[in-house]
């Protein structure tokens, strides 16, 4: 089996790309166009590429861990459920430290987004703002973690389940979660051209800029999530931290000033340099710690 996957590397990365790219290059239209309807149904189906490019690249879905076995890791399922939320948290009020001004606690940034007509409909319907946003974080701790899980699993499957053993056993740990990470960054690249995913496209040195800052918190993410796949050998668990990290992450702009929607490759979200500067430390220390353990082994 260890054999198959790795020959099977090179058309599992190439499947993996032509699906999704292909996928992503026909939602940037339809965001462009307003039909955000499909725009998210093809992203969606886009993060089942890895996944599928599993299976025709011969790799396959055996041995990731499938059935869980967690007794004893409580601790890890923890982390995997609230710890993107912590880091999250954590790094949104570092942004808010040191750029004050971009603090709003007023809702306005949500009220831009959602437009009037849109707000004055909740708001027949007895939600209000306050409780809309209020609603928005306890969904984020509790529940959507769990949902979104089923759509990260997609992806999970073939990049902590496939690429990255690979990878590791290629270059090392520590090299090849990084490796991991950028090629997952790029993955990404399409949809953020065409459609400013994730920084719009209005951020300074766009639209350069974000994809490469992309690449960098995509590989501070990835050591984590695959720490927590080493740990539990059980691929849900990557799967419910990645859906953690997509369910808290717009939380922050709950309070963002809608005058700095075009710093975002700052702040206060995960994907912002300041924003994501916990999780890309606890990514340093990880990598800290595996060089030297790797060093004394020899």
């Amino acid at each position: 089996m260890k054999d198959r996957k790795q020959r099977a590397l090179t058309p599992y990365l190439l499947w993996a790309f032509l699906i999704a790219w292909a996928l992503q290059i026909a939602a940037g239209p339809m965001y462009r166009k307003g039909n955000h309807i499909v725009y998210t149904a093809l992203l969606s189906l886009s993060m089942f590429a890895p996944m599928l490019a599993a299976l025709l690249s011969g790799a396959g879905l055996r041995g990731m861990g499938w059935k869980p076995r967690l007794r004893g890791k409580l601790r890890w399922v923890l982390a995997a459920w609230f710890g993107p939320a912590i880091l999250g948290t954590a790094g949104a009020a570092l942004y808010f430290l040191l750029v004050p001004q971009a603090l709003d606690l007023n809702s306005s940034y949500i009220r831009a987004a959602l437009g009037e007509e849109q707000i004055a409909l909740m708001e027949a319907g007895g939600l209000t703002l306050p409780q809309y946003a209020l609603s928005s974080c306890i969904a984020a701790l509790t529940y959507a973690p769990l949902i979104n899980m089923g759509f990260a699993i997609g992806e999970e499957a073939g990049w902590r389940g496939v690429m990255y053993p690979e990878l590791k056993r290629r270059y090392g740990t520590v090299k090849g979660r990084i490796v991991g990470g950028v090629i997952w960054g790029i993955w990404h690249w399409p949809i953020m051209l065409l459609a400013g995913y994730e920084y719009g496209t209005s951020y300074w040195g766009a639209p350069v800029t974000g994809p490469l800052l992309f690449c960098l918190i995509a590989s501070a993410m990835g050591i984590v999530v695959d720490v927590l796949y080493d740990q539990t050998d059980c691929i849900w668990m990557p799967a419910l931290c990645h859906g953690a990290i997509n369910a808290f992450a717009g939380v922050p702009t709950l309070v963002l000033n809608p005058a700095y929607a075009n710093g975002l490759l700052l702040g206060p979200l995960m994907v912002g340099l300041i924003g994501g500067l916990p999780m890309i430390l606890l990514a340093a220390a990880v990598c800290i710690r595996d060089a030297r353990k790797a060093g004394r082994v020899s």
